[in-house]
């Protein structure tokens, strides 16, 4: 079976269903008509339906994956704020939303039938939360928030309650401006990007105590760069060893050597080909890597190096409206 693509455009309010050939090349399959805004999306844990958060509406929309990967609408509940980033817990029974501009984030239950109903618990008082992830303990719900420097720390009970943990947050560097992170696969490792000061920074991952401990911080620019950009998103070799972080105004992707304690060093910087990158993605054999370049209305492939990590670009742009976010469907086994 060819690996199934799905691309969002707030632009154009579609969800453009995409089939991935070996050479890396998509090819237009389905296009969904989104009932607003489509902005973040994310997949159940067993690959049967995918999440979708909308605006001005503020909701979540449910998509059934046929066979084919096609997308059939399922559902549709309302969300708490406008939702910047969607994300399940690791059995797919309930979904985080953090919304930036309502300063507040949600549980929601996902029903037996993969539906997503409305949320049981809203948290106020978070100054612009940016991203919501459970930790690979299935107990933890991290939650950056960027005009706070802090990440928020909850724990998440069986019944699908959060309360503040016990090491309730984690400080950054002020004026960092934490957004996303992603866990390391051994498990004990976080790598946050910092979208205002453009840099990464790593933790220790204590899994019993579930604390947090900083290692390593980096810049995500040039040692030279004199001007204006903003850092947003990052992708993470398969092997957990290298990073690639993506730079709006400087657009560019930034390569990393993740250490096995969290040391990162800058490898290579590659230009997007675009303008303004929202996000990056990387095909799940860790072959190509996408830029979804928002200004310019593109998406950029490039060719991955499977001995250094680094980028070669591929001729070619994907026309698509402002694409935010690009969510790879494994193939059947």
């Amino acid at each position: 079976m060819k690996q199934i693509v799905y691309v969002a455009s707030p632009e154009s309010q579609q969800i453009h269903v995409w089939q991935l050939d070996d050479a890396g090349a998509l090819a237009l399959l389905q296009t969904v008509d989104v009932p607003g805004q489509v902005q973040p999306m994310t997949l159940h844990p067993d690959k049967t339906h995918l999440y979708v958060g909308v605006r001005p509406a503020f909701g979540i929309v449910s998509y059934r994956i046929e066979a084919d990967g096609t997308l059939q609408q399922a559902g549709m509940a309302p969300l708490p704020g406008s939702p910047t980033h969607i994300s399940t817990d690791l059995q797919g029974r309930y979904l985080f939303s953090a919304s930036y501009s309502g300063n507040c984030a949600s549980i929601s239950p996902i029903g037996h039938d993969g539906v997503v109903t409305a949320p049981i618990q809203q948290i106020d008082g978070l100054n612009a939360p940016h991203s919501a992830n459970i930790d690979p303990t299935n107990q933890l719900v991290l939650v950056p928030c960027l005009k706070e420097d802090r990440i928020r720390l909850f724990n998440l009970s069986l019944a699908g309650q959060l309360t503040p943990h016990a090491q309730e947050a984690v400080a950054t560097a002020a004026g960092a401006g934490p957004r996303h992170f992603v866990f390391h696969p051994d498990g004990d490792t976080v790598l946050l990007v910092n979208e205002e000061a453009s840099t990464l920074t790593s933790y220790r991952f204590d899994r019993q105590k579930g604390t947090l401990k900083q290692l390593h911080a980096v810049s995500a620019l040039p040692a030279d760069y004199q001007g204006t950009s903003f850092a947003s998103g990052l992708a993470l070799s398969k092997n957990g060893d290298t990073l690639y972080v993506a730079n709006r105004l400087h657009n560019s992707i930034a390569q990393f050597s993740v250490g096995t304690g969290g040391e990162l060093k800058p490898v290579a910087e590659t230009w997007t080909r675009g303008d303004y990158p929202r996000s990056l993605a990387l095909s799940p054999d860790g072959r190509y890597l996408y830029a979804l370049n928002q200004r310019s209305d593109n998406v950029t492939r490039f060719s991955v190096n499977p001995t250094d990590g680094k980028l070669s670009v591929v001729g070619g742009y994907l026309p698509i409206g402002s694409p935010s976010q690009m969510t790879f469907l494994p193939p059947a086994k």
